[in-house]
């Protein structure tokens, strides 16, 4: 069965994320290593990755995601792509000192021309990172999107092409976002729709590159093109999806990240609904 868990704050140290991740029943989280919506962050001390280390042995989280920065579009134009292909290094590096296997990064949006050539040009910044951080195990986690204005990642088809140009590198994986494919136009509130979604992401990208999946309703209808969070069975997509992936085995012990408001039922209420639908 996937691994429930929500994003946590790391706020006061790293290493605190599994304390929090711990009391609301998490087995797995993700984090931001750094500020998400600023360039410049200062290195990973020694102290930070010993404290991160600790924590995880004490703790009952089994797997750790962590997601890019905000900022980075590397479709964008040369200064921003520059800065972004920096930033990615970056997290790649703090991600392989701290063993989190895998960065969650959304795939830009085209400033310019047409989504091919934006497809191209982010294929060739991955390919240009990656190789840099060759030594690296850490994972690139391309993430699904609700397709609004120029966004990459809204039609899953993208991501076949995308693979293509990159030449199935081993270390580009994928995140589904259910809210973001729901506000996309694509259907999975029935087991049918649930099952032919599962279809199309196998023929576009694979269901062995899907590492994280990211839980929450809409508050937004199908097909809306807008990225609106809502606590599970509050929505527009109902339950149903939720409790056929927390207990589809095609996804065992895969990430499934809470994104829902953290205000009112929160991590603890919506992780308690994961559990009860999974049976326990």
């Amino acid at each position: 069965m996937a691994l429930i868990g929500a994003h946590i704050s790391a706020a006061g140290g790293l290493h605190k994320a599994y304390q929090r991740a711990d009391a609301v029943g998490c087995e797995s989280m993700q984090i931001f290593t750094r500020n998400q919506r600023q360039w410049l962050n200062k290195p990973l001390s020694f102290q930070e990755i010993e404290d991160f280390y600790r924590a995880s042995k004490e703790s009952s989280v089994k797997k750790v995601v962590s997601h890019a920065s905000y900022l980075i579009n590397l479709a964008g134009s040369d200064e921003i792509r520059l800065k972004s292909e920096d930033a990615l290094i970056k997290e790649l590096d703090r991600c392989h000192h701290l063993s989190i296997g895998d960065v969650i990064l959304h795939p830009g949006f085209a400033v310019n021309g047409t989504w091919e050539d934006a497809l191209k040009q982010v294929s060739e910044s991955l390919l240009k990172v990656l190789d840099i951080t060759s030594e690296f195990k850490v994972r690139i986690l391309l993430e699904t999107m609700a397709g609004q204005g120029s966004v990459l990642g809204g039609d899953i088809a993208q991501f076949s092409g995308l693979l293509d140009l990159v030449e199935d590198h081993p270390r580009i994986g994928f995140c589904v976002d259910i809210c973001h494919v729901f506000a996309a136009g694509y259907e999975l509130r029935t087991h049918e729709s649930y099952n032919r979604l599962v279809g199309i992401l196998q023929k576009h990208v694979g269901l062995e590159r899907i590492h994280c999946w990211h839980l929450s309703d809409s508050k937004m209808e199908k097909g809306s093109k807008k990225d609106r969070h809502q606590h599970l069975g509050e929505g527009a997509i109902g339950l149903n999806p939720f409790s056929m992936l927390v207990n589809d085995h095609r996804f065992e012990d895969v990430p499934a990240i809470l994104e829902t408001p953290k205000e009112g039922m929160g991590d603890e209420g919506n992780i308690a609904l994961l559990r009860k639908l999974r049976g326990q």
